[in-house]
């Protein structure tokens, strides 16, 4: 067999599969809104006369209120199903978007468009997640989770040379009405298919903290909020490293590199790793945060542009191989009845680590340099594979046990 097709198989396989191509395209599609909202909400204010302050303010409103309502919103899916919750909040999360782009000069309306655009985002990541098991055979369940991982890179690439590409052609606010668009295309591209409207929980579950009530689950989690915030501290390092070393295409170029190698862990994890690489998830999960942790005191070392960039590249290896362990060992932690809500506080924990290392790498830029932030990140994220080690035990244990 050639070489190329051994790479493909696996993820071939698992697209093959009935309605995979339909439910990821339409979650894809659902999601990308999300990762142009930051840079379409920027540019609207900006080109409406709104200080930089404002911006910053209604752009980490936007992040911080789809934060604490995706876990409220996976819950109601636990309940109510998919169809319903997707639509619903499809729907309500159009009507944020259009608020932004019909009223950019009222802050008090610019705030309101944030807040409900955020709050209401669809959670189609946690739906697909918790979809995959019946979508799959159990063998090709962790290169499901490793394309997963794999296309979310795409979409933090594709979103801003979305908005930036509608900007040039029309005005940000066409950026914020094609976001309208696109989640409610997603929405219903995913919500009708019959994987969702058939899913259902096992059974429900009547504790008041829901997925949380699993100690073990929260454990993993919180160890990948640590890797979060290695993320977001490498985010304003790379502005400030691509200054002071003139990187051609600045700091852009160090997050692509990262994000390929982000596509790059994907692909290796899929095709080898997830079917040859015989041990427990929670060792798997372990080994690959410290590899992680590895890769981000070597970019505390602050090497030169030549070994940054295969830093950046690194960097990313381990970080898409961590979260495709990390979805499995959600869906066999979290308590029954819970999945989708357990997916939605993943989602949740790391863009909170991600804001946290962005926010406090900022910090840290202005009264260190680069490398007290660069040591920031290395150490959240050694702080979280440490926390995976001490929980590996747990990690084996049923949901009911832990």
């Amino acid at each position: 067999m050639h070489p190329a097709a051994r790479i493909t198989m696996p993820y071939t396989v698992v697209l093959r599969r009935p309605y995979v191509g339909r439910l990821l395209g339409g979650s894809l599609i659902g999601r990308l809104p999300a990762a142009m909202a930051a840079l379409a909400i920027a540019l609207t204010l900006r080109q409406a006369g709104a200080d930089y302050a404002t911006v910053g303010l209604v752009t980490g409103t936007f992040a911080v209120a789809q934060a604490i309502a995706g876990p409220l919103l996976g819950r109601c899916v636990d309940r109510l199903g998919q169809p319903k919750v997707l639509t619903a909040s499809a729907i309500v999360a159009s009507g944020g978007y259009a608020v932004l782009a019909l009223a950019p000069h009222s802050t008090a309306l610019a705030f309101l468009g944030a807040v409900i655009a955020g709050a209401a985002t669809p959670p189609l990541e946690p739906c697909l997640r918790a979809l995959w098991p019946q979508l799959v055979e159990p063998r090709e369940l962790e290169s499901a989770y490793s394309l997963d991982a794999g296309a979310q890179e795409l979409l933090f690439i594709a979103g801003p040379l979305a908005v930036t590409g509608i900007a040039a052609a029309g005005s940000p606010q066409a950026a914020l009405w094609v976001s309208a668009a696109l989640g409610l295309v997603g929405a219903l591209v995913m919500s009708t298919s019959e994987p969702s409207r058939s899913w259902a929980p096992a059974v429900r579950t009547p504790h008041w903290l829901g997925a949380l009530h699993s100690p073990a689950l929260l454990l993993l989690i919180l160890g990948l909020a640590g890797a979060g915030l290695a993320v977001g501290s490498f985010n304003v390092f790379s502005v400030a490293y691509a200054d002071s070393h003139h990187i051609p295409g600045g700091a852009g170029t160090l997050l692509a590199l990262n994000a390929t190698g982000a596509l790059i862990g994907a692909i290796c994890y899929g095709t080898y790793g997830a079917r040859h690489w015989p041990a427990t998830p929670a060792r798997k999960a372990a080994l690959l945060a410290f590899g992680m942790a590895a890769s981000y005191w070597l970019v505390a070392l602050v090497p030169g542009p030549a070994g940054m960039a295969v830093v950046a590249v690194v960097t990313g290896v381990f970080f898409a191989p961590l979260l495709s362990v990390s979805f499995g060992m959600v869906g066999d932690l979290a308590p029954e009845g819970t999945v989708t809500e357990a997916f939605s506080w993943l989602v949740t924990l790391v863009g909170a680590g991600i804001a946290g290392g962005s926010a406090a790498g900022g910090s840290l830029l202005l009264h260190g340099g680069p490398s007290v932030a660069a040591v920031m990140g290395a150490c959240g994220v050694t702080a979280g594979a440490a926390l995976m080690l001490a929980g590996r035990r747990m990690f084996v244990t049923s949901p009911a046990q832990a």
